[in-house]
């Protein structure tokens, strides 16, 4: 018959500070449902340390042990949770889960805003439209020679409400209150997917950029710097199950690195049957998961096993590129990330990036956001055009580490 809406998914709060929370998910499966679900858990900024994941294709059960921070808002993550799982109906006056409908494309909004420049400005911002649930599609930042911004966000809505007075009202206030005197104007407006896109520009990144982030000799190079994790060291077997491949992974934790895996397994259309994560140390963990192919079948076909081994490493090690390269006689700063097949970003990435800035007390004098795409995938590019001042601040590299270890969870 199905099972209640609210016993889909369940929060078990720790006792004490610093004790892992439990949250319990127990819905139908579908394939990519741990990524969605992980990537959920990482946008609010939670550290996962172990996880159980046990479904027969049909039904799903997963137990997460998380990390929240003293502003986690659980009872907002546990309806986001809930939303990632396969929707619901009403049957007798008690809602019980029923098969998913393809939901469509969110609306896109224009936010335009004016104000006086100052340090850790554009942080301040992103951080304010995180907190409101606002996801930044594409941003457009300029800074004018008399000391202002003028920025041009691209955004949607996870609550659906921005259409409303109300929501556009609640925006206006929180951002006002952040940025007091200096906001100057902000306007909000309803604006279609075309517009959107084509405020991106070219698709594709000059080659100077793309061949500086994405050349194999200068990936080889960094995987030996501390611009990359510590290798993974990855194993198959086909012999211990019947009908599933396990995989085995042993890494260097950093932050979102479960959903760096099962975003890669989506993307292959990898189906988990069990799995289950441990952190063993601060920085080590351990990953066993019982795999199948969408066809039910065990992943027999080498080349098939060796390319996804070879993504899944490459996740691993370098699930995002920063780069520092010159432009002109300032510096600029990109940072990429792959795009899911789905069409969804990593969260909370420009978030990390200003948030590095900042603390470096380092002013951003434009910054772009769009998509492109390198090969035969798509990729989200963050280009910030740094103010470096006088040149007193810390050295490129310190700038470009600094921004790394944000994004890693090691700050």
């Amino acid at each position: 018959m199905g099972i209640l809406y609210d016993d889909v998914v369940l929060l078990n709060h720790s006792e004490r500070e610093g004790d892992p929370s439990v949250i319990t998910v127990n819905c139908p499966d579908k394939t990519g449902l741990g990524s969605d679900l992980c990537r959920i858990i990482l946008f609010f900024g939670l550290t996962v340390v172990r996880v159980d994941v046990n479904t027969d294709g049909i039904w799903c059960y997963i137990v997460f042990w998380v990390v929240g921070r003293p502003d986690t808002r659980w009872n907002l993550l546990k309806k986001r949770l809930m939303g990632a799982c396969p929707s619901c109906s009403s049957a007798s006056g008690i809602s019980y889960y029923r098969a998913e409908l393809s939901p469509r494309p969110p609306d896109v909004f224009l936010l335009t805003f004016c104000c006086n420049d100052r340090r850790g400005l554009l942080h301040d911002v992103t951080a304010v439209l995180s907190e409101l649930e606002l996801t930044i599609k594409k941003v457009k930042v300029s800074t004018t020679p008399d000391g202002k911004v003028m920025d041009l966000f691209f955004i949607t809505d996870t609550r659906e409400l921005l259409h409303t007075k109300k929501r556009q009202e609640d925006t206006h206030y929180q951002l006002k209150s952040v940025l007091g005197d200096a906001m100057i104007s902000c306007d909000i407006e309803m604006v279609g997917s075309e517009i959107a896109g084509c405020s991106q520009g070219p698709s594709f990144l000059p080659q100077e950029v793309a061949e500086d982030m994405f050349s194999f000799e200068i990936l080889h190079e960094q995987l030996s710097t501390s611009l990359a994790c510590n290798k993974a060291i990855i194993t198959v077997d086909n012999l211990m199950s019947p009908g599933h491949t396990l995989i085995k992974i042993a890494c260097q934790d950093h932050k979102g690195l479960l959903y760096d895996i099962m975003r890669t397994l989506k993307d292959y259309n990898i189906q988990i049957s069990y799995g289950r994560f441990a952190a063993k140390a601060k920085t080590e963990c351990e990953l066993e998961l019982f795999i199948m192919q969408a066809d039910g079948k065990k992943i027999v076909d080498h080349s098939k096993l060796n390319g996804l081994c070879s993504r899944l490493q490459m996740e691993l090690c370098r699930p995002l590129r920063v780069s520092l390269m010159n432009r002109g006689p300032d510096a600029e700063l990109l940072v990429a990330n792959p795009v899911e097949l789905s069409g969804k970003g990593r969260p909370i990435v420009f978030y990390d990036i200003t948030l590095a800035l900042k603390m470096l007390n380092i002013g951003i004098f434009s910054a772009e956001v769009g998509r492109y795409q390198i090969g035969d995938r798509e990729w989200e590019i963050y280009r910030v055009l740094l103010d470096e001042g006088n040149g007193s601040g810390p050295s490129r590299n310190k700038i470009v580490e600094a921004v790394w270890k944000m994004l890693m969870g090691w700050e």
